[in-house]
């Protein structure tokens, strides 16, 4: 169960900062967004991608029963600011003269 959903998840997540910070980077900001939340989440987002991935962890995962609620929270954490961001796009949108 972890296994499948956890490594669903991430790459899913990953790709939607990467949307998100190529769509922030279209726009002029006030406050740098970019810079101030969607790289820290994304590298941390690539490196869960790039452990859970690896071949040295494969075999872990049928094991890590126990550490449910930790990958849990890293779930929690990405899904978290991927929406928070996308409310902070569609104001910024908002706010943008045409």
């Amino acid at each position: 169960m972890v296994d499948h959903v956890y490594k669903g998840a991430v790459p899913e997540l990953r790709r939607s900062l990467q949307r998100l910070r190529k769509e922030f980077s279209q726009l002029d900001p006030r406050t740098d967004w970019v810079r101030l939340r969607v790289d820290p989440v994304l590298k941390h987002a690539v490196a869960l991608e790039r452990l859970v991935t690896s071949r040295r962890f494969a075999p872990e995962f049928a094991r890590l029963r126990r550490g449910v609620g930790l990958f849990h929270s890293d779930l929690v954490y990405l899904k978290t600011n991927v929406q928070g961001l996308t409310a902070l796009l569609e104001s910024e949108r908002k706010r943008r003269p045409r």
